[in-house]
């Protein structure tokens, strides 16, 4: 087996040098065919901009942004009121006089996000500065929701939830 991936270079008979070991990767020759197969994956992921990196980001940011999301509902369940603000984007936080007035109006017009049941998270859909999070929650009355969070970068791998529009499903979810 190859025991280095090819490097690319622009060197001459660097080319000819990555085909080689690409050729004995699995430690055999791969036949002309399959190396063309080959030869082109690689040149299609090059041709989009797709990395391994870029989608590591993005599965690191979906991931931390669920983690957000999820602990601020583990704070409204466990009326943890200051744990709940914490998730907060600073311009939210700056709108409230304490940590006890933002649970109070969460628990009075967001039902669903203070006392969910059911959480489900679904797309995200990037925007200029920040992201919308799908979650699809079941309130305390069984009722079913979308809750679309705005989440707001505040740093590398950090995130606050900067609002959430509710609009009720008439289905299930």
């Amino acid at each position: 087996m190859c025991d280095a991936w090819p490097v690319l270079n622009s060197s001459p008979g660097g080319g000819t040098l990555m085909i080689h070991r690409i050729r004995t990767l699995f430690g055999r020759p791969l036949s002309g065919g399959l190396l063309i197969a080959v030869l082109a994956l690689l040149g299609a992921f090059s041709a989009t901009g797709v990395s391994a990196d870029d989608n590591l980001r993005k599965a690191d940011a979906a991931a931390a942004i669920e983690r957000v999301i999820s602990a601020q509902l583990d704070a409204f369940a466990n009326d943890d009121q200051e744990r709940a603000f914490s998730y907060a984007s600073p311009a939210i936080r700056n709108g409230f006089s304490s940590a006890s007035a933002f649970s109070d109006m969460v628990k009075r017009r967001y039902p669903a996000v203070f006392q969910a049941v059911t959480v489900r998270f679904r797309e995200q859909v990037p925007h200029p500065g920040f992201l919308v999070q799908r979650v699809q929650l079941v309130g305390p009355q069984g009722h079913y929701w979308d809750a679309y969070y705005r989440m707001e970068p505040q740093g590398p791998g950090e995130w606050r939830i900067g609002g959430v529009v509710l609009t009720e499903v008439a289905g299930g979810i």
